[in-house]
């Protein structure tokens, strides 16, 4: 597993799972001439992404960013149309750092898409139950309403099985909300309505997650959004305010899909200074 000390913070990626999507969809309206050579592509025109959940520890407490893919709780044909070759192992994870799910304090959802929100629930029997018992779940309230009552376009996406066991354990706000003294979480919209985004800054140090309006290094450009944004006029807005935001601050941006960069940082013109790759193997 990577780890990445930015100042007080340490952040060490779990496994959360692997699938291959559609490049075109991934980038939108973007030429494949264009995105390809930013992020590598198969003969199938798919694209390797991750499902990792970032382990944050702060100040003595475990907090979890998003949750993977899930274990067991997608038939054949989602596993077959979704591209997913692995599932997550987030327990076996947290072992490996002598931790258990009792042993995180709080759980941030940038939103709650099913390839991120699949791992808050397990099937227990013939039920579904919490993954992380008893733990508060922070979610946009925007967020939060589409996840119960989504709509024609996104119930594919909000399923019932992630958020009814977990709904008494969920806490949720409007605008932002300050996790620490040092971490705040900022709903954004764009990828989704309730999407949000997690800053971090602590003097000179600062790292960004951007979440699915920056899915990968290769989305880098502000004006590439995906096809699976929502509201992709807003992503590309939101994603210029805080590449700015960050290009100022040299700050850290990590990542949940990236299957090679777990995080990257950048100078003031957007190049790239400093970087964070994953250890990879091939996938048969």
């Amino acid at each position: 597993m990577e780890q990445l000390q930015i100042g007080k913070a340490t952040l060490t990626w779990l496994n959360g799972g692997v699938n291959f999507l559609d490049g075109a969809a991934m980038f939108g309206v973007v030429p494949k001439a264009l995105w390809s050579r930013k992020y590598p592509v198969n003969e199938k025109n798919q694209i390797e992404l991750r499902t990792d959940p970032i382990l944050l520890q702060l100040e003595g407490k475990n907090y979890l960013i998003d949750t993977g893919m899930g274990n067991g709780k997608l038939t054949e044909k989602q596993m077959r149309n979704f591209g997913v070759l692995e599932e997550s192992s987030i327990e076996t994870s947290l072992a490996e750092l002598d931790l258990t799910t009792q042993d995180i304090d709080c759980i941030l959802m940038t939103h709650l898409h099913f390839d991120h929100a699949c791992g808050l629930t397990k099937i227990n029997g013939d039920i579904y139950i919490p993954v992380f018992p008893n733990i508060p779940i922070i979610t946009s309230d925007i967020e939060w309403e589409e996840m119960r009552h989504p709509n024609i376009r996104s119930v594919n996406t909000y399923w019932k099985m992630n958020w009814e066991p977990i709904q008494a354990q969920v806490e949720t706000f409007e605008k932002e909300i300050q996790i620490t003294d040092q971490l705040k979480m900022i709903h954004t919209s764009g990828h989704s309505d309730g999407h949000s985004i997690l800053v971090y800054e602590d003097g000179a140090d600062c790292f960004i997650h951007m979440a699915d309006i920056m899915a990968t290094y290769g989305h880098q450009n502000k004006l590439w959004a995906m096809a699976y944004d929502d509201y992709p006029v807003t992503s590309v807005h939101q994603k210029e305010k805080w590449m700015e935001y960050g290009y100022d601050r040299k700050a850290w941006y990590t990542f949940y899909h990236d299957a090679y960069y777990r995080a990257v940082r950048f100078d003031e013109e957007g190049n790239l200074i400093d970087e964070l790759k994953r250890k990879r193997y091939e996938y048969v």
